[in-house]
């Protein structure tokens, strides 16, 4: 199992428990492998996007199609070729706005978190001024 495997069935596993949504298993992941989100996040989409593909990984990802070898460069064979890595392009484009949309979603959770908490944390440091102005 590779470890990409290894994280797209761990993270798949927490959310399907209903307990923890996306963004949050990813961190909890994080730390328990002790690597940072975004590394975890990119073998997570790079193993789905191999699901996605037939179970076949993309090529030059290290165990995908070989190319074969031309003698010479025709119109057609240019063609095709030019034609193979624009749709590579789209591909990756699709991934990145996946991995964008996921971190906004992280960012936009530790917003409401933060914002949430604002208040207490705000009257709590006021208590401990108005406790050190009494003592002086």
């Amino acid at each position: 199992m590779t470890k990409a495997q290894e994280v797209y069935e761990k993270i798949e596993a927490m959310i399907a428990s209903g307990e923890v949504k996306k963004a949050d298993a990813f961190k909890t992941l994080a730390e328990q492998y002790g690597q940072p989100v975004d590394s975890l996040r990119g073998a997570y989409y790079q193993h789905k996007r191999v699901l996605d593909n037939g179970g076949t990984p993309p090529a030059g990802n290290g165990g995908g199609t070989r190319r074969t070898r031309r003698r010479e460069t025709t119109s057609e064979t240019a063609v095709e070729s030019a034609i193979t890595t624009l749709k590579r392009a789209i591909d990756s484009i699709d991934a990145e706005i996946e991995v964008a949309k996921e971190r906004a979603k992280e960012a936009q959770a530790e917003y409401e978190a933060m914002q949430a908490s604002a208040d207490e944390r705000k009257a709590s440091i006021t208590e401990k001024i108005t406790l050190l102005e009494q003592s002086s």
